[in-house]
């Protein structure tokens, strides 16, 4: 009998082998397993700027995990793993008494499913509850013994478990529960996450504390048992509380368009799946720093603007009577409020307005704080000023306020009462607020590699993704000038040339009618030089200048520095009216500071894989000396300059020196309170529909656009300096706080003279407005008279060569 029963039991285990046996996944693919694991984009400094995962994954190595954390999930998944052979038939024994006894009683039945068991089911099969795909999981936990190494088994199972919390892998669980790395991990601590792969939900750390607490006690006590940790061990870590500490950020500032700058790079090159499931490490070039220095001075920036043009009105009303705080907090949040807050205005007085606040609360807005908000008007004008805080805010108005400094919290409503009647008594001051509909861009690079240190798109990354300073082709107007101005100078023209400032016409055939640019001033001021043209912003000079070199050599110009795309050689070009991006005129202007080497933005410096290969490398210089470990008095490693020299590093130079004339005499003299060597220029479309400053410091170049993304003009009186140059002041201001300046670097070949500013000849002794000007030897002036010729170089009458600074009449 017991012969039979015991062939029948091998007949039934080979018939399942049979029949179940077909057909299974193929096991052996786990060997070559690579678990989804999360890509980390990392700042310039290390710190983690951000993460993209479907899965959220870090995969960590058996050999790196502590025993006590093996042991720990051993006691409570497997304790005989090291000893079967894929299946506990101990644990399946006890299982199936418990199981019976479990029936009479009306509790659920137990499994006793193994780690390889888990492993066979999470990779190969599915979450199905039957005894078919019972049968295939011992198969295949059988086929994955023979195949594997016991710690591979466990490796790729604790990489792979979910532990709730949105954590995947034993490493990303200590990270999102206890804000650990796993060496870090207590034992009491290691026990808890121990517990949660059976079922994460029903052990909350929050909200079912008590099961968690449990469920964690009893991982410790199978743990004694085991022989892995002494009774009292257990019971200190069983009188451990269970404390949670939610991951804390991983960088203390907001990068929102540059992470996603990156997002879509890491797509485009390597695929969405690479991007979500592939580890990438990715080492970017942002400085956390200047990055929330640029987030600021674009943020106060836009602000001012939006103040000087008046209030477009409350967000909405709402009835004040009755439970009015939850008639409040049902008005959607308007994208971009930041830190700001809604509130309801109760009351309208002389000294300023009550407010009530989402969480019942009353606050005051004090008359000082909302005499900005002059009535908007068609244009972007704006009314008078208010004469009374009725002139700006109703009862029932709905408006954004943020919370003035502690010290100015001290307004008490006289003669204010509650709904319920009671008086309300000192309350926080608060300032009224509005969300600005202009946008803006800005970014910085550092000039000799394009390596992008800091960019901001936007006002809000959560208002609006569209990413200004890369994505935003916008006319360029007066901040294209320094290049018609440099093709000038390589056509033979000087800083000191003249070139008359007049009337210009030109026919632009039949049916166009003339064209007549004009000055922003509306005046003509003769003959001039050509670095008057450029610290002034002349369009007549340059229009002139365009059109005797020629718009081509013009283009020609722009296309070495990268913006002359979609441009046409028409003299409309010279005054900016192409389109660019920000990052591409920054980095233009790049390419002057850093001596005319040519270079690219990049938001990228390195990627590595999940094993740590480097696979992308933005610098591609070859440096052997550079992986010495110790320092023995060596020189510092030379390292080779691949970058193409696309101008003449002179004449770089001079349009530089004039650029600095731009901030320490021209459209740019909102710079000059910053207090260091800076140079930039302003630009202003036709209308004020873009304004523009983009400039530099020797190893800083800073962009800054503001416009509507809906073209239209920014008001009156609204230009380049006054709407894009406070923020690149702003952004220079606290970038280069603390710091001594340094003067821009003079290649060698450029001969510094003393001239006259208004008329580009020598000084002379006692002159007073006097200038140290820029030449390449044998270009400068060489006499007092002044020569306006028909063109640099050109020939006098009577076929002698004139002397003087040369021109353009």
């Amino acid at each position: 009998m017991a012969l039979f029963s015991g062939l029948l039991l091998a007949g039934g285990v080979i018939y399942a082998l049979l029949v179940y046996g077909r057909d299974l996944p193929d096991y052996r693919q786990l060997a070559d397993y690579e678990p989804p694991v999360m890509t980390r984009v990392h700042a310039g400094d290390g710190s983690v700027l951000a993460e993209f995962a479907t899965e959220k994954r870090l995969f960590i190595p058996i050999e790196v995990i502590p025993k006590r954390v093996v042991h720990a999930f051993l006691s409570a998944e497997d304790k005989n793993f090291y000893q079967h052979p894929g299946l506990d038939f101990m644990g399946i024994a006890r299982a199936m008494v418990m199981n019976v006894r479990n029936v009479f009683v009306g509790r659920r039945p137990v499994g006793a499913s193994t780690i390889t068991q888990q492993v066979a089911k999470n990779f190969l099969l599915t979450n199905e509850v039957s005894y078919e795909r019972k049968i295939k999981e011992a198969i295949l936990a059988f086929r994955i013994e023979k195949a594997f190494s016991k710690d591979r088994i466990l490796e790729l199972y604790l990489n792979e478990i979910l532990f709730g919390y949105g954590s995947y892998g034993l490493a990303a669980a200590a990270l999102n529960y206890f804000d650990k790395s796993v060496d870090e991990l207590t034992l009491a601590e290691s026990a808890y996450l121990a517990a949660l792969p059976k079922a994460p939900y029903n052990y909350h750390p929050i909200r079912r504390k008590e099961a968690a607490i449990g469920r964690r006690n009893w991982v410790l006590g199978q743990m004694q048992e085991n022989g892995y940790i002494s009774k009292d061990a257990m019971q200190t870590a069983q009188a451990q509380p269970l404390d949670v500490r939610p991951r804390s950020a991983a960088a203390n500032f907001r990068a929102d368009y540059y992470e996603e700058a990156v997002r879509r790079h890491l797509a485009r090159d390597y695929g969405t799946d690479e991007l979500y499931g592939g580890g990438l490490s990715v080492r970017t070039s942002l400085e956390p720093r200047l990055q929330a220095i640029a987030e600021k001075a674009m943020h106060d920036g836009l602000i001012a603007y939006d103040r000087r043009h008046g209030w477009r009105g409350p967000i909405t009303q709402r009835s004040i009577e009755g439970d009015w705080p939850s008639r409040l907090a049902a008005v959607p949040t308007m994208l971009g409020m930041a830190d700001w807050q809604m509130a309801l205005v109760h009351d309208v007085r002389a000294a300023g307005a009550v407010i009530g606040l989402v969480d019942g609360s009353y606050g005051f807005i004090p008359f000082d704080e909302m005499r900005w908000a002059r009535r908007w008007l068609p244009g972007e004008r704006v009314s008078q000023s208010p004469d009374d805080p009725a002139d700006v805010l109703s009862i029932g108005d709905v408006i954004a306020v943020e919370p003035l400094p502690d010290q100015e919290k001290k307004t008490v409503l006289d003669r204010f009462v509650t709904d319920a009647g009671e008086p309300v008594g000192a309350v926080g001051s608060y300032a009224l607020r509005q969300i600005p509909a202009v946008e803006g861009a800005l970014v910085a690079l550092d000039p000799h590699t394009g390596r992008v240190l800091a960019m901001v798109g936007g006002f809000d990354f959560a208002a609006s993704q569209f990413n200004r300073a890369t994505q935003a082709e916008r006319q360029p107007g007066s901040a294209f000038k320094p290049f018609v101005y440099a093709a000038a100078l390589e056509e033979g023209f000087t800083p000191s040339s003249l070139v008359l400032d007049a009337p210009f016409v030109i026919d632009q055939g039949e049916g166009q009618g003339k064209w007549k640019p004009r000055n922003s001033s509306n005046r003509f001021y003769g003959p001039s030089t050509l670095r008057l043209g450029l610290e002034k912003s002349r369009n007549l000079m340059t229009i002139r200048v365009a059109q005797f070199i020629g718009m081509d050599k013009v283009l020609g110009l722009a296309n070495r520095f990268g913006l002359a795309q979609g441009m046409e050689p028409n003299l409309a070009h010279a005054l900016g009216a192409g389109e660019v991006t920000p990052i591409d005129l920054t980095a233009a202007y790049a390419m002057l500071v850093n001596g005319g080497k040519k270079i690219e933005p990049s938001l990228i410096d390195r990627i590595q894989d999940r094993y740590g290969k480097t696979i992308m490398r933005n610098d591609q210089r070859d440096c052997p000396q550079c992986d010495a470990t110790e320092w023995h008095n060596q020189a510092p490693p030379t390292l080779p300059d691949h970058r193409p020299q696309i101008i003449d590093p002179r004449i770089a130079y001079q349009v530089v020196h004039m650029l600095e004339g731009v901030v320490e005499r021209g459209t740019g003299r909102r710079i000059r309170s910053v207090g260091i060597p800076l140079a930039g220029k302003t630009g202003t479309t036709n209308e004020s529909f873009d304004a523009w400053f983009v400039g530099f410091a020797p190893d800083l170049a800073v962009g800054v656009f503001v416009g509507f993304d809906q073209p239209r003009s920014l008001g009156p009186g609204e230009e380049g300096s006054s709407a894009a140059a406070p923020i690149f002041r702003d952004f220079m201001a606290k970038a280069f706080e603390g710091e001594q300046g340094i003067p821009f670097r003079i290649p060698q070949g450029v001969r510094l003279v003393r001239v006259d500013a208004q008329t580009g000849v020598p000084a002379r002794l006692g002159d007073q407005d006097v200038i140290l000007e820029a030449f390449i030897p044998g270009t400068e002036p060489s006499g007092g008279d002044i020569a306006v010729l028909d063109g640099p170089g050109s020939l006098a009458l009577d076929g002698r060569l004139r002397k003087g600074t040369g021109g353009l009449y």
